[in-house]
């Protein structure tokens, strides 16, 4: 109980202190944005809000400026079986990404998920 208490409140530390230090956003054109908001819109991050990878993920989004859902299935039972249903188990960070065929991808581990992140956003 007591390890469970510290981590979140170090969670939610780490959370302020990232809202406090975040790089600027990417600026684009309107049209660039448009599309980069119209690709964001099929994808979604489940989370936790003081996971430190999870930080790192949103960290980057932000950067890239990508307006992509977020659902913290600590809160959100629904997203919860989402995530466990789709993905296959309840570990976060995990990016949700509809391809233009239909198709669901389910990608695991913050540091693929921002290599991903950074070579489909990072030079538009």
């Amino acid at each position: 109980m007591l390890a469970k208490t510290l981590r979140n409140g170090l969670g939610c530390m780490m959370a302020t202190v990232d809202q406090l230090t975040r790089p600027a956003k990417t600026q684009r054109s309107a049209e660039a944005q448009a599309e980069v908001n119209a690709r964001a819109a099929k994808m979604a991050l489940y989370q936790f809000h003081g996971c430190p990878f999870c930080i790192k993920v949103r960290r980057e989004m932000h950067k890239l400026n990508l307006p992509i859902q977020t659902r913290d299935v600590n809160k959100d039972p629904l997203a919860e079986q989402e995530l466990i249903n789709g993905g296959g188990k309840r570990t976060v960070p995990c990016l949700r990404i509809e391809h233009e065929d239909g198709t669901v991808q389910w990608m695991y581990e913050s540091k693929d998920i921002i290599q991903y992140l950074q070579s489909q956003f990072g030079s538009l």
